[in-house]
């Protein structure tokens, strides 16, 4: 679990990104998992966008997808999810403690 400094730390960090991965209107799948997995440990931290289309409530699709991708849920904005996962071989973010 994220701390809250921790949390405004990596939102001040995503704010710049521009989002990777898209979820349509069929919503979370295994194959959206396992790229959203791959990119994440490369990255460490990611946006993700919900497209118009998607009737979802983007909130229940960013748990969705931070429970299955085995990361953590930075921040849910508008159709606009953030996510963070430290990497195991390429870390470049230093949380605050």
């Amino acid at each position: 679990m994220l701390t809250g400094k921790q949390t405004r730390y990596l939102r001040s960090l995503a704010h710049h990104l521009d989002p990777i991965f898209q979820v349509g209107k069929g919503g979370v799948n295994d194959h959206l998992v396992r790229h959203i997995e791959e990119a994440i440990e490369k990255r460490e931290l990611m946006k993700i966008s919900i497209l118009s289309n998607n009737i979802e409530n983007p909130k229940e699709i960013g748990a969705q997808l931070a429970e299955q991708s085995g990361s953590e849920l930075v921040q849910v904005i508008g159709k606009t999810i953030v996510l963070y996962k430290e990497s195991r071989d390429n870390k470049t973010i230093e949380l605050p403690r």
